[in-house]
């Protein structure tokens, strides 16, 4: 019973510890940065934008090779290769050639940039 309440409780700590960690270490920073002379908005440089272009092309790719390997997993099986084969091999397989190719997708978007 007591195991039950403990997980999620500490769960919950982990998450919190970490985000606090992540913002008062920030803001530590950025204050340092402050008292130097130097201008707090360098940590913003366009970054969020292209943050979030490389997440969704990253995600995008991630699940086009996820569907791709079942699709070919399915193809497999009907072959006669065995199911408890065919389905993880080819999903970390397809999944790995997918993030593969959104890396160097991310690399020719910052040549552009």
């Amino acid at each position: 019973m007591a195991e039950e309440i403990l997980i999620p409780i500490s769960f919950f700590i982990a998450v919190f510890g970490i985000v606090y960690l992540h913002f008062s270490t920030r803001n530590k920073e950025r204050l340092a940065l402050i008292e130097k002379g130097a201008d707090a908005s360098i940590f913003a440089s366009g970054a969020k934008s292209s943050s979030w272009k490389v997440l969704t092309l990253n995600t995008a790719l991630l699940l086009i090779g996820i569907g791709l390997a079942i699709f070919i997993a399915a193809v497999l099986e009907n072959m006669g290769l065995d199911e408890d084969v065919a389905y993880p091999g080819s999903i970390f397989f397809m999944a790995g050639i997918g993030l593969l190719v959104g890396f160097f997708l991310n690399k020719k978007m910052e040549k552009e940039e």
